[in-house]
């Protein structure tokens, strides 16, 4: 049963490997830094965002560690933006390979999202870094963290499947997820502290909770900080319904993308 397994999969996993080594060696091409974009990319962005929300706007000033907080979010924003943006395109873009090639189409959205993987990892080692400097003491809580990272990944990955579907027919479906990213940007707490929602309007706060991205993102600084739990109340019902949701989309997406993949050659 395994070697079944193995010669099933193994063409697509040679495929996969050869995808994800092009698109990372062709992401950074003829840029004078190359692959150091990947850290500084955020780095930029962080510090630009600092400055603004931190420094200027006093938001999360009075929040240990926050600084390192908002970067995580930031990376991990980052993650799921890539996984879903560059996963939206991917069909469309490999357009040329799927007309000439019958492989199965799913090796290219997780080509891209492997990829977004690997720059998360880089990243995440900045975030170690701003951790050793910011005096983050290092606890057993944070093996929490990769569990969370699934779980975003999870979400973005069916959102994926859903997005790069729908675009081989309809390309308006870019322009209309820009703008639900804008939303989903700020309705995810990455800038700012999600007690300060809490305290605001508690309501508002449990709603934005309900968006998995948002939460994964809660998750993941209250593992690697846990001080940050102070004031986020946390229940099944909270932590269920993301979760779920997360499921859901990732199930469906895979249907659909399934049922409609047979037709992407002759619809591109």
């Amino acid at each position: 049963m395994t070697k079944k397994l193995f010669d099933k999969y193994r063409y697509s996993a040679i495929l996969l490997r050869e995808l994800v080594i092009t698109d990372f060696k062709l992401r950074y091409q003829g840029s004078a830094l190359g692959y150091l974009w990947s850290l500084l990319r955020p780095l930029f962005l962080f510090v630009i965002l600092y400055v603004v929300f931190v420094y200027f706007l006093k938001i999360g000033g009075d929040i240990p560690h926050w600084p390192v907080a908002m970067l995580l979010g930031i990376v991990m924003w980052n993650f799921f933006a890539e996984v879903t943006n560059q996963g939206l395109k991917s069909v469309v873009g490999s357009g040329g390979i799927i007309r000439k090639i019958n492989f199965p189409k799913y090796v290219i959205l997780f080509a891209t999202s492997l990829s977004a993987f690997i720059n998360l990892i880089i990243n995440l080692l900045v975030v170690g870094v701003f951790m050793l400097i910011n005096g983050v003491e290092f606890s057993w809580t944070m093996l929490y963290a990769p569990v969370f990272i699934l779980e975003i990944f999870i979400f973005g990955l069916g959102l994926a499947f859903i997005l790069s579907t729908i675009y081989v027919k309809f390309r308006d479906v870019n322009y209309i997820w820009e703008i639900v990213m804008q939303a989903l940007f700020y309705g995810s707490a990455v800038l700012f502290p999600v007690v300060k929602v809490l305290e605001m309007n508690a309501t508002a706060g449990h709603v934005l909770l309900l968006n998995p991205a948002a939460q994964a993102i809660q998750d993941a600084r209250e593992a690697v900080i846990p001080a940050l739990s102070a004031g986020v109340s946390s229940s099944i019902f909270m932590t269920l319904v993301p979760l779920g949701i997360s499921i859901v989309t990732i199930v469906f997406g895979a249907w659909l993308f399934k049922k409609r993949s047979p037709r992407f050659a002759e619809d591109i």
